[in-house]
């Protein structure tokens, strides 16, 4: 390769991972940190019935994303417009973000759905994101050029995060309150601002099938089709059955950390923000260390760990009642987060076969992962809203991570696929 073509390579790769610094100001503003806050305890009113309405609109989001997943992956594979897609979901989720600033306290369904539809916009959009990577370097650099973007990610949520602090220094008092809506608006920006490259820079190459297809009906086949060979490959839907469970628990666990954190500990919000900047700190440190991990012992083995960790942070969660201990928690839980997803990936690529791979991998991350987002947060808001006691919903999350366990040890890391 001439040094120009390999100059610009790493450019477009660049570009590409400025969209994960980009979305991050999302899912760190929006569904870890700041609006699950303000619509938990300013819109909603606070105690239970926050964690159920909250746990509603993220299932409910989370549910219509896997239910046009298939559709979407379809759309990814079979389009050469890829971009236009993305661009439409982007758009979808950034003026939704920052249309949150309008959302003041009993405003329930039109902060629901402002958050459903920027939730869709976001997750949808990470659909056609992922499908340009296999246009941006070779298949042995996968692993790596995808880390790249997990690590601007990651730096993305520190930096929105660092931005949005002093706003949130008094509270939810209501002279506050402008400044906290504030932070969405900030949020919305930086989405639009360093999501630009991606759609100015970033070549469209033409997808290798030029058929002419509906989508929808293209998704529902490949969905049955998926299915019926998953038949034939038990290890690997043994592996799907574990991650969709684990999974759930992860993903729950992000959503509510904060919630958890103000009502049952009484963080402020300044320090929930310094709680989640030494979240990210260390996902980043923790993604690092157990990259080099999973190389030496295995991902099944890697993945054992973390749902070990993830196992202590539930019961840590439940028998804490100091912020200081609760800081170490935020600090295993940082760790785990991404190496469980990078681990997760690792095995499912060691599992599956090489003629299957487009279509299992579809599987795994459109709807695998995105309807595994859907019983616990649920579950989480409705136990608490039933008990008043949100620490009998963190240990029913921790019987995720137990359940998961337990059916990983079924699946037969022995296997190699190619």
């Amino acid at each position: 390769m001439t040094p120009p073509s390999l100059a610009s390579s790493r450019f477009q790769i660049f570009v590409w991972t400025l969209f994960d610094f980009a979305n991050t100001s999302f899912s760190v503003m929006v569904v870890a940190v700041g609006y699950s806050l303000y619509f938990k305890e300013v819109v909603a009113g606070g105690s239970g019935r926050g964690d159920l309405l909250w746990g509603i609109a993220v299932s409910i989001s989370m549910f219509l994303t896997a239910l046009i997943a298939p559709v979407l992956g379809a759309a990814a594979d079979f389009s050469s417009r890829r971009k236009r897609f993305l661009f439409g979901f982007t758009i979808v989720s950034i003026i939704c973000t920052a249309l949150l600033y309008f959302v003041h306290p009993g405003m329930i369904i039109t902060g629901m759905i402002l958050f459903i539809l920027a939730n869709i916009g976001f997750e949808g959009g990470l659909v056609f994101y992922d499908a340009f990577l296999p246009n941006l370097t070779t298949e042995r650099s996968y692993g790596r050029v995808s880390g790249y973007g997990f690590a601007m990610g990651y730096v993305g949520s520190l930096a929105t995060l660092l931005v949005a602090m002093p706003l949130y220094a008094k509270g939810f008092v209501s002279e506050n309150l402008d400044n906290v809506r504030l932070s969405f608006l900030i949020a919305a920006v930086i989405f639009l601002l360093f999501s630009l490259p991606i759609f100015i820079f970033l070549r469209d190459h033409k997808s290798k099938f030029e058929y002419k297809v509906s989508y929808i009906k293209a998704g529902i086949q490949r969905v049955n089709e998926t299915i019926g060979h998953l038949k034939n490959y038990r290890n690997v839907a043994r592996f799907l059955l574990a991650f969709f469970i684990y999974n759930d628990g992860i993903l729950t666990v992000i959503s509510f950390a904060s919630i958890f954190a103000t009502q049952s500990l009484n963080f402020s919000l300044q320090e929930v923000m310094i709680l989640f900047a030494l979240v990210q700190a260390s996902a980043i440190v923790g993604s690092l260390i157990f990259g080099v991990v999973t190389d030496k012992i295995g991902a099944k083995k890697t993945i054992n760990i973390n749902l070990f960790l993830w196992m202590i942070v539930t019961a840590g969660a439940y028998v804490v009642h100091s912020k200081e201990m609760f800081y170490i928690i935020g600090v295993i839980a940082g760790s785990s987060m991404g190496a469980s997803q990078a681990a997760s990936r690792s095995l499912m690529a060691q599992l599956t076969p090489k003629e299957r791979e487009a279509e299992f991998f579809g599987f795994f991350d459109g709807l695998c992962g995105k309807a595994s987002a859907v019983v616990g947060t649920f579950l989480f808001g409705l136990i608490s809203y039933i008990t008043g006691d949100q620490r009998i919903s963190v240990v029913t999350i921790g019987i995720f991570f137990v359940v998961g366990f337990i059916l990983l040890q079924r699946v037969d890391d022995t296997q190699f696929a190619r």
